[in-house]
């Protein structure tokens, strides 16, 4: 079922979500794939559409999943710059930061049980690449995958961008059966039905702080 969202709704509307996933209602493999055709819709370096996705729903790989994400939000949660332990006096934006934190924490506990992970890889790799090869590589898989997350935040169906596992991504192909010297993994989104639907627009910076028109 589609929600009845407008395109300014979705597109301001498509949140990270985290401890609002149901991890007990089951996600149709139909209705994933009805999403991965809207995200192939998007455009791609000439043409090229060397994206693979990896639909993860046996149980054990999950879970293995799961334990390398935790691994590498542990290596996150250490580093003094993390987001739980940043203090600005501004007791507002402290709220918000504790907020994140604690829903980062909960889903670093929780991605193993997710009823779906969608891993978006794309063919090549760029490692140690300067930064506009970078760029132009990410480039023809991005799009994409947000393309995947509106698309499925339309069904009703809840997703959050996540990186920390590449850190295993080695280990992560193995689980997976990845031909790592050959396919790049960019992300890894848990994929949910969400506890209701009725997401808003987030505080964001005042436009006039960040546009710069011809010049900084």
């Amino acid at each position: 079922m589609e929600l009845d969202l407008s395109p300014d709704e979705l597109l301001s509307t498509t949140r990270a979500v985290r401890k609002r996933l149901d991890l007990d209602r089951e996600v149709p493999l139909e209705v994933v794939r009805e999403c991965l055709e809207l995200a192939v819709q998007a455009p791609s370096g000439s043409n090229r559409q060397g994206w693979h996705w990896v639909v993860v729903t046996d149980p054990a790989k999950r879970k293995a999943l799961g334990e390398l994400y935790r691994r590498g939000f542990e290596a996150y949660q250490a580093d003094p710059g993390y987001l739980g332990k940043k203090v600005s006096g501004d007791p507002e934006v402290d709220a918000s930061r504790r907020r994140v934190a604690s829903s980062a924490e909960y889903l670093a506990e929780k991605l193993g049980e997710v009823p779906v992970l969608l891993v978006p890889c794309l063919s090549g790799r760029v490692d140690n690449a300067p930064s506009a090869a970078s760029a132009s590589y990410w480039g023809s898989l991005f799009p994409a995958v947000w393309n995947f997350c509106l698309a499925a935040r339309s069904r009703g169906l809840g997703t959050t961008w996540t990186t920390l596992h590449l850190g295993y991504e080695r280990e992560a192909a193995e689980v997976l059966g990845i031909p790592y010297e050959k396919v790049s993994q960019g992300a890894l989104l848990p994929v949910a039905y969400t506890k209701g639907t009725d997401f808003k627009p987030a505080a964001r910076s005042d436009l006039d702080r960040i546009v710069h028109v011809d010049s900084w």
